[in-house]
């Protein structure tokens, strides 16, 4: 560079910013004026950053959560690269902000431990720099969750890319799910119908490429929740991780980011309790992930949008499971991708759909699925021969569940669906795990499989645990499922007659904490009924008796310790009380 355009960009001015609102975009307050705070602020960011960063020019961050120890993300910084291109395109000022990554297979005890720190961090993060919008790059379980309940407390205009899930791995010629045929054949190994060492081969093939697990799990769940919230580019999620459209349309929210920006469009203009509604259609449509159920409403508490379980009953009562993928069906999320995606799915749903909830663009959520035909019917079913006429998330009470409990009736066994049977029970994750195998267990086809301990506060993070293995002698006898109740919370991967999020759970002083061996227990899922059947005068006996919820232990420092002390039940998202709703964008003080 010659010295003359040198000194011709060293005393170019200094100019403030102008927005629809307040004359000038957030930003802007900490780069605009003459003053020594400003100069501060602007001469920091000189590291590669031109003059014309600084002439009012929206500041977009991109929150990514790419890391080596979340492989189902580990690609999200090339996509951030098209992500950044875009904003560039648009005028606005891309800038890197990595941010709490939590990779669901690796992280111990459990990554729904750390769900809500990673969200308070990101709050943080969003709230206490200079950025006017957002983009948000997520795909692992807790990471779409997690950026959008940090993203709604502070309330800028906020966009999300899904990273996308993996492309179809094969062994001995038939497709593997990602998960789901991780439970299959490991329970074949247990039964003795499956030699260990070709399961141990299937290992190398489950994962065929970049991306996020293949079966409709939680990570392709919540993409499509983001999407059915109206918080993505329309028909991106499920694009596979390694399309090269994924990169396209993440190019296209970089423009759309700045765009947000420029016309004020927030989170809470885009989500709204209609919007919940259509995402529990959704839900039921694509066989989703019961995860689902507490990832929405913690991201309603943060918008202090009153969604409740009843919400999920009510809502998904009636909607047709039209989605054939593991681990409700046969396919693939890439086949889903090629036969339309998630917008033919709910072409398919439209007159479900409540029309006013917009999406991101501005434009309403249903403008985008007219007209989005299926290339598949194999794939995505047609809405008068559904798979099941009625997939919606059951929500089950009784004194067993007063505060409710859910099953996913899609991944159960209908045969199961009304079922009484003697209970079975453990007090924790180790005590099943110990026991389970014993040929001396007390356990029938009929039995009911009860793990407590494994709830909000009992483990402490609610465990995806529900989905318990069946008892190996069960297994060697031809036994492929059993209802089985829990506290904690099953993998969207999973399946069987589950009945979990159970609330209050054991440690918090629900009645599964009294369960005993040889208990009668009732489950009626068309009835909605979870009850334990002992008389009132023994139930009254054994609730001021000791219990294994009386031993419980609370951690005594760190994280683990606010968690306990602070963490809700499953029936209202297992937020922290203190972080419901959110605080806004707004940062009054100065700190030089």
């Amino acid at each position: 560079m010659n010295d003359e355009l040198r000194g011709a960009q060293e005393n170019e001015p200094i100019t403030e910013t102008t927005d629809p609102s307040e004359g000038r975009f957030r930003s802007a307050e900490w780069y605009g004026g003459t003053d020594r705070n400003a100069y501060l602020h602007r001469a920091w960011m000189r590291r590669g950053l031109p003059n014309h960063a600084f002439d009012g020019r929206p500041h977009i961050a991109i929150a990514n959560t790419a890391s080596d120890l979340t492989p189902c993300n580990s690609h999200l910084d090339e996509v951030a690269e098209a992500v950044k291109q875009g904003v560039y395109e648009a005028g606005g000022i891309p800038l890197d902000l990595p941010v709490v990554s939590l990779g669901e297979t690796l992280v111990r005890p459990t990554a729904m431990l750390w769900r809500n720190m990673a969200a308070m961090a990101m709050e943080e993060m969003f709230r206490a720099n200079p950025i006017d919008g957002v983009v948000l790059l997520g795909g692992c379980d807790k990471t779409i969750p997690s950026l959008l309940m940090a993203a709604a407390s502070v309330d800028l205009p906020a966009v999300v890319v899904p990273g996308g899930p993996m492309l179809n791995g094969h062994f001995r010629g038939v497709p593997l799910g990602c998960g789901t045929d991780v439970w299959k054949l490991s329970e074949e190994v247990r039964a003795g119908t499956l030699d260990e060492d070709l399961f141990l081969k299937s290992e190398q093939s489950m994962i065929r490429s970049k991306g996020h697990c293949n079966t409709m799990g939680t990570a392709s769940t919540m993409a499509i929740m983001a999407e059915a919230l109206g918080m993505t580019m329309p028909g991106i999620a499920g694009t596979p991780a390694p399309d090269s459209r994924l990169l396209v349309t993440a190019h296209e929210t970089g423009v759309l980011a700045v765009d947000m920006v420029r016309a004020d469009r927030r989170i809470s203009e885009v989500i709204t309790k209609q919007s919940f509604e259509n995402a529990i259609v959704a839900l039921a449509a694509i066989g989703g992930s019961t995860n689902a159920v507490v990832h929405l409403l913690a991201i309603a508490g943060r918008l202090g949008i009153d969604l409740t379980l009843d919400d999920f009953d009510r809502v998904g009562a009636g909607v047709p499971l039209l989605v054939n993928l593991q681990p409700s069906g046969r396919f693939l999320m890439e086949d889903l991708f090629r036969a339309g995606g998630v917008l033919a799915v709910l072409n398919q749903v439209s007159d479900l759909l409540d029309p006013a909830p917009i999406t991101v663009t501005g434009a309403p959520l249903v403008d985008y699925v007219t007209n989005q035909p299926t290339w598949d019917e194999e794939v995505i079913f047609p809405r008068q021969e559904p798979l099941i006429e009625d997939a919606g998330i059951a929500v089950l009470r009784g004194n067993l569940a007063p505060l409710g409990a859910i099953i996913k009736p899609a991944a159960a066994s209908p045969e199961l669906m009304v079922h009484r049977g003697k209970a079975v029970v453990f007090d924790s994750i180790e005590d099943l795990h110990a026991r389970i195998d014993d040929p001396d267990l007390d356990v029938d086809a009929s039995s009911v499989l009860v793990l407590r301990g494994c709830g909000p506060k009992g483990y402490p993070g609610m465990p995806e645990v529900a989905n318990m293995p069946l008892p190996k002698k069960l297994l060697e006898a031809g036994v492929r499922d059993m209802v089985r109740i829990c506290d904690g919370r099953m993998s969207g991967t999973a399946y069987g007659t589950v009945v979990l999020h159970v609330a209050p759970e054991a440690a918090a002083g629900g009645l599964l904490a009294y369960v005993e061996n040889g208990d009668t227990i009732l489950l009626d899922v068309p009835g909605r009924r979870l009850e334990l059947e002992v008389d009132a005068a023994e139930l009254e006996r054994r609730t001021v008796a000791p219990t294994t919820a009386d031993g419980f232990a609370s951690p005594s420092r760190g994280w683990e310790r606010l968690y306990v002390d602070h963490v809700q039940q499953a029936d209202t998202g297992v937020d922290l009380d203190f972080l419901l709703g959110g605080s806004g964008s707004k940062v009054s003080r100065e700190s030089h």
